[in-house]
């Protein structure tokens, strides 16, 4: 309220906000409402798809004012019924439509201010309530749901409160103004910060007629002898709506603004093409369909070189408003099709340009529908306007979007092809976008792939099951891994580690450090001394080289678990014969890469069937949760009875991982520790004399025969004779060993106590040595040589030939 003006005086008295928010509708012929802007939305109540074809009567209760009207403007004031608000004062003005297609009134109103203080600058009579049309308005608006107000300002009076409203408004030009509002009744729409100008559509006012894109007309506003203008819009089904482009522009704004908020709002490349398509209809266009590269669409790097007539498109996604399943046989969304030169579709993707085409006529409908096999286009494209507008990221084409309107609705025009280009370039960065993170996922899940181990699930004694899930965090890299490692002795090495942090640079560590863990196991290192080795590889990687990682050795002869651990959250033992779980107690000790911490090593006894499960702390720990929760939920799980050792883990799985909260990577390995019978071991010691390896080669063939594995015998006496012969040849003082280990495979080991490790050598004609190992490597399935505690162990695994 103004100085000096009390709450009393009369509401076209009082102050008035220097913007309108205005409501903008359109109704065809048929009383259809075919516009409906987002500022009718939020004074009516009534979203934009839920007004759209419905009757204007049942969204906008003024319209029974208006709906009789002689075809020129009118304008009134209503108190209305409001869903959701209650009953509010609204001020409204009409206007006939001509030359624009089924689109017959323009109806604008606005919100009243409590008390009758309204946004128009004419007070609550409104521009054209003083003229005997707005009065006989005023005096019908007695419908059922709003009620009239009939109070209006004099010329006079209204004329001198205008310098107050609008200062740079002197008194001439202001009587000017009012003296034409109140004799023509059109109501003041819009006016900017220097000067303020009535609305005056080209009915019964001079005007210049101007042509625009060839097909849509405008009228300049010509008003008491002002030069500038104020428009509105009545949006893409009114056509060019004369008079009021300033308005159509806002419009088109707030069209790019809302769809700006509604795409992109994820980094999924098959949701982003879903919401870029679904953006355009039915505000913009009636059909909508996208067409993506093959690169963009598989996520792979960006596309190579501009696009040609052998370019390949796979139709991603279609849109559109006609009845369900009307395109759907025709325009298949998966389709992949290359476009010839003479297609508006080629020359969009070669120009990065738009391709308007008003009207599709014959000619063009069947030179589209041509490129279609045993399909007709033509009954759906002909006579619809369309509009084809590239989707470029970097100045290079991504792909391109088809854009129809139908013929009952106006063509697209110039405006419409700069709002359709600003629309696909804010689609085409989301796209990339999303291209450029499938590529990253892409890339990472490769890189992860490759370095976590392609794991035997069956190993001497031992059968092993796995499961990995990457990270929520972007990137989906890690630094988790598992392994299992053969060891001589028909012994399993089981392997988990964690590398702190993520991303890459984790990935990489964990790569690193686990190829470093095989390299040692390898040497058949004890736990401990293989955890001392690797925590001083660490340390000199550098200082960031954390990990925590646990390993275990498991011996199915002797039934035992060796285990180091570095820091690793403790494994679980699952027991065959009551089916109870545990954590077991193992020394904890610090990290890999602390330096200076002992690592200690346990020795667990086992049972055949027992179940050890190892994991990283990915899958119990939780963000606001004991880390002892996730334990015990581990416990409880890992006990399930499980039909297979997939299953079980599965059962783990969904156990922990439905918990909210998770965004680190998972990795577990389960190991049911099946042992080996002793019936299906023999072991002999041997002098270190030559008069031993006859003797080797009879206990072979001797014990197979008692397996019943006579098949097997004569390969395996002959390389268990080269063998030994070799140990035999380099033993010192102590004695040779021979063990033959029967599982799926036939596992011969020889020891003795020479630390030199045998080679694969090149020999000539005259050598005496030397071809022993290559008759191994020739007939063995696989052999190796590794050190032990007291000197080496040659091994060699052979086929079971069953009789």
């Amino acid at each position: 309220m103004e100085p000096g003006t009390p709450e009393s005086a009369p509401a076209w008295r009082r102050p008035v906000p220097g913007r309108i928010p205005l409501a903008v509708a359109v109704v065809g012929a048929t009383g259809l409402v075919t516009h409906w802007s987002s500022g009718a939305s939020r004074l009516f109540g009534h979203g934009r798809e839920e007004a759209l074809g419905r009757p204007a009567g049942d969204l906008m209760p003024i319209c029974g004012a208006f709906s009789g009207l002689p075809g020129h403007p009118s304008a009134g004031r209503a108190r209305c019924d409001v869903p959701g608000r209650g009953r509010i004062d609204v001020l409204w003005w009409a206007y006939p439509l001509v030359d624009c297609g089924t689109a017959r009134l323009l109806v604008l109103a606005a919100e009243d201010e409590p008390g009758g203080t309204g946004p128009g600058v004419a007070g609550p009579g409104v521009a054209g309530s003083g003229s005997a049309e707005g009065r006989r308005v005023g005096r019908e608006l007695a419908a059922p749901g709003f009620t009239p107000h009939t109070a209006f300002p004099d010329a006079e009076e209204l004329a001198r409160r205008f310098p107050d409203i609008l200062p740079a408004m002197g008194p001439a030009t202001s009587g000017r103004v009012v003296s034409q509002v109140l004799e023509l009744g059109y109501p003041v729409l819009e006016f900017n910060r220097l000067r303020q100008v009535p609305v005056t559509p080209d009915w019964g006012v001079p005007r210049r007629a101007e042509r625009r894109s060839g097909h849509a007309r405008t009228a300049r506003a010509a008003t008491a002898g002002e030069p500038g203008r104020a428009t509105a819009d009545a949006g893409p089904a009114a056509g060019s709506v004369p008079g009021l482009e300033h308005a159509a522009v806002r419009e088109r704004l707030e069209f790019l603004n809302e769809v700006s908020g509604s795409i992109g709002t994820s980094l999924d490349l098959e949701r982003t093409i879903r919401e870029v398509t679904s953006a355009a209809v039915p505000r913009f266009a009636d059909f909508a369909g996208t067409h993506l590269r093959a690169a963009v669409l598989a996520g792979e790097g960006f596309p190579d070189g501009p696009p040609d007539v052998t370019t390949v498109w796979h139709r991603v996604w279609v849109e559109h408003n006609d009845e369900p399943g009307r395109w759907d046989d025709t325009v298949p969304v998966g389709e992949a099709i290359a476009f010839p030169e003479h297609t508006p579709f080629f020359r969009c993707m070669v120009t990065g340009e738009p391709v308007l085409i008003p009207r599709i006529g014959e000619e063009l409908g069947e030179r589209i529908s041509a490129q279609f096999e045993k399909r007709d286009l033509r009954p759906l494209i002909n006579e619809r306007s369309l509009l084809v507008v590239p989707l470029k990221a970097r100045n290079v084409v991504l792909g391109f979007m088809v854009l129809l309107r139908r013929a009952d609705r106006a063509p697209f025009d110039d405006m419409d092809r700069t709002t359709g280009a600003e629309l696909a370039a804010r689609a085409g960065l989301v796209l990339d976008n999303a291209r450029m993170y499938t590529h990253q996922e892409n890339v990472a899940d490769t890189l992860q792939d490759s370095m976590l181990p392609q794991l035997t699930p069956r190993m001497p004694g031992c059968d092993t099951a796995t499961r990995y899930l990457p990270g929520t965090r972007l990137g989906r890299v890690g630094g988790d891994w598992f392994d299992t490692i053969k060891l001589p002795g028909s012994r399993t090495a089981l392997v988990v580690g964690d590398v702190m942090g993520h991303g890459l640079h984790s990935a990489a560590m964990m790569g690193q450090l686990r190829t470093a863990v095989q390299t040692m196991a390898a040497l058949d290192l004890p736990p401990g001394q293989l955890l001392r080795r690797l925590d001083d590889l660490a340390q000199r990687l550098g200082e960031h080289y954390l990990a925590t990682c646990l390993y275990a050795v498991y011996d199915p002869i002797r039934s035992e678990l060796t285990i180091g651990n570095a820091g690793h959250i403790p494994p679980v033992l699952v027991r065959a014969e009551d089916g109870r779980s545990r954590l077991l107690e193992l020394p904890t000790g610090a990290p890999i890469g602390v330096g200076g911490v002992p690592f200690e090593t346990a020795t667990v006894r086992v049972a055949p069937g027992d179940r050890l499960v190892l994991c990283t702390d990915g899958l119990v720990e939780v963000r606001g949760q004991d880390i002892g929760a996730g334990l015990a939920a581990l416990c409880e799980s890992a006990a399930h009875p499980a039909a297979s050792m997939d299953d079980a883990c599965d059962t783990i799985i969904r156990a922990l991982n439905t918990r909210g909260g998770r965004d680190d990577d998972v990795a577990l390995l389960m190991a049911r520790l099946n042992g080996i019978p002793p019936a299906h071991v023999a072991e002999w010691e041997l002098a270190p004399e030559p008069r031993e390896v006859p003797r080797a080669r009879r206990l072979v063939r001797e014990q197979l025969a008692a397996w019943g594995l006579d098949g097997a015998a004569a390969t395996a006496e002959t390389l268990a004779g080269e063998v030994v012969g070799n140990a035999v040849r380099h033993a010192r003082t102590g004695r040779v060993g021979l063990r033959l280990v029967r599982t799926d495979m036939l596992l011969c080991e020889v020891t003795d106590d020479d630390h030199t490790l045998p080679a694969l050598l090149s020999t000539g004609e005259e050598d005496e040595y030397g071809r022993g190992l290559r008759v191994v490597s020739a007939l063995a399935r696989e052999w190796g040589a590794s050190h032990s505690g007291r000197g080496k162990t040659v091994w060699f695994e052979q086929p079971l030939m069953r009789p």
